[in-house]
């Protein structure tokens, strides 16, 4: 049974893999792989606002209660909380229930090791072979089971970590802030910190109900974020995404600065002051060409890795550099996180906008973007792509688009979706290669 997507497991709620049946059995292989040799193991286990993480969250638990590993229940918690909680906890394995940015009907499991990083595609393998195998021999005794507690003030740990990623003596005072929280796992911490660095907030997506996770909200729709900017007069809007591990930002005027922006912003001023190792920033075969472009102008080296954040987190590591990040918004700061934190992130940008006389429009917007489009093409999961008939298809169009531009068609991690990507200098000529690059793989699956 192969579960591990892009970023860890993803499916719907109550099917397989994410049913009852099977989650338990996770729990009982996770456990047995991480559980210590002389001592009582423990698990971080956080949750996002969706349904199904009750559902979840009680099937893993009783899985590790089997293999007599102890857990730790923080209830929803970003996903970077969770990094940052299991290696502050010196616990032995950190689980992040959320599926992200998709809809409630959704949900997954991202894994993180004692250090704080997701797993490596070795282990994930290793508990994928596992899970094909009978279990009864990794049950612990009943003199050995597991328990399971609550850590009191995990959020107040984690936003005393996030206000001290600020500059020394930093204030957000003055500051009108739009804040939308993607009805997600932020939707208390975030406002919190915000506010107690001294931001006026105005909340969005504060109001969970287990269903409207990422509905009509959040990074992946940010209409109602840049409509209130304007009507509030505030500086900046900054849209979370259902975990809180990615974020988009409005500017002043109500327009978007994505993680290509983002990346500009941090890099130009860890440029200036020496904060950039290796005068290298991480980004994807999804950054857009604009941000090439400039990092190469002020000296500093753009190296793509594929689409994934925990690639770009590999990257860094091997790389040896301190910033990373997608066009989507997870942006790795390795300063002070192992993995995308989009609070996080806010911070380092509102530090920028705060010591420059620029609003964010001119402090954050740096390069101009390439006409770049995109477009899903669905499939059913149980079907088998043919990549021979993907690669043809995308020989025929690059003619198209020639040497001024680049295709790129790939099936997505953690949806059953291809994604078409074509970015050009002539947006007529992009827009018409993804709409037929589409229609040609809608023919064929």
């Amino acid at each position: 049974m192969k579960i591990f997507g892009t970023d860890g497991v993803r499916g719907r709620a109550n099917e397989e893999p994410m049913t009852a049946t099977t989650l338990t059995k996770f729990g009982i292989v996770v456990g047995s792989l991480f559980l210590p040799e002389t001592s009582r193991g423990k698990v971080i286990i956080g949750k996002d606002t969706r349904l199904s993480g009750y559902l979840i969250e009680s099937a893993i638990t009783a899985g590790l209660a089997s293999a007599g590993m102890d857990s730790i229940l923080v209830g929803p918690m970003p996903t970077p909380a969770i990094s940052m909680l299991t290696k502050d906890t010196n616990a032995d394995l950190g689980i992040m229930i959320s599926a992200s940015h998709n809809p409630f009907e959704d949900n997954g499991i991202k894994l993180f090791g004692p250090d704080g990083y997701k797993l490596t595609d070795e282990m994930e393998s290793k508990i994928e072979n596992m899970m094909n195998q009978n279990c009864s021999t990794l049950l612990a005794s009943p003199k050995d089971l597991g328990r399971a507690f609550r850590l009191e003030e995990a959020d107040r740990k984690y936003i005393e970590y996030l206000k001290k990623t600020m500059p020394k003596g930093k204030s957000l005072k003055g500051l009108k802030v739009v804040l939308d929280c993607a009805n997600g796992s932020a939707y208390q911490i975030a406002p919190l910190v915000f506010r107690e660095l001294g931001a006026e907030v105005t909340c969005l997506g504060d109001n969970p109900d287990g269903l409207n996770i990422n509905s009509k909200c959040g990074a992946l729709d940010t209409k109602l974020m840049q409509e209130t900017v304007c009507n509030e007069g505030a500086h900046i809007g900054i849209a979370l995404d259902g975990d809180a591990d990615r974020l988009i930002i409005a500017d002043e005027k109500g327009e978007i600065i994505d993680g290509d922006q983002i990346l500009a912003t941090i890099a130009q001023a860890w440029k200036t002051n020496g904060k950039l190792l290796e005068n290298k920033v991480i980004g994807t075969v999804m950054s857009n060409f604009g941000l090439e472009q400039f990092l190469n102008s002020i000296g500093v080296d753009l190296v793509r890795v594929q689409v994934g954040d925990r690639f770009v987190v590999e990257k860094m590591r091997s790389a040896g550099c301190n910033l990373g990040g997608e066009q989507s918004g997870h942006t790795i700061i390795s300063d002070y996180s192992v993995t995308g934190d989009g609070i996080l992130v806010a911070l380092q940008v509102l530090s920028i906008i705060t010591e420059s006389d620029n609003p964010t429009s001119k402090s954050c917007r740096l390069f101009r973007s390439r006409p770049q489009i995109q477009k899903n093409v669905s499939y059913s999961s149980k079907r088998t792509i043919i990549d021979s008939k993907i690669r043809q298809i995308v020989e025929e169009f690059e003619k198209m688009i020639g040497d001024k531009g680049r295709l790129l068609v790939r099936k997505s991690g953690t949806e059953p979706v291809i994604r078409v990507m074509a970015e050009g200098e002539d947006r007529e000529i992009v827009t018409k290669v993804v709409d037929n690059v589409a229609e040609a793989l809608e023919n064929i699956i």
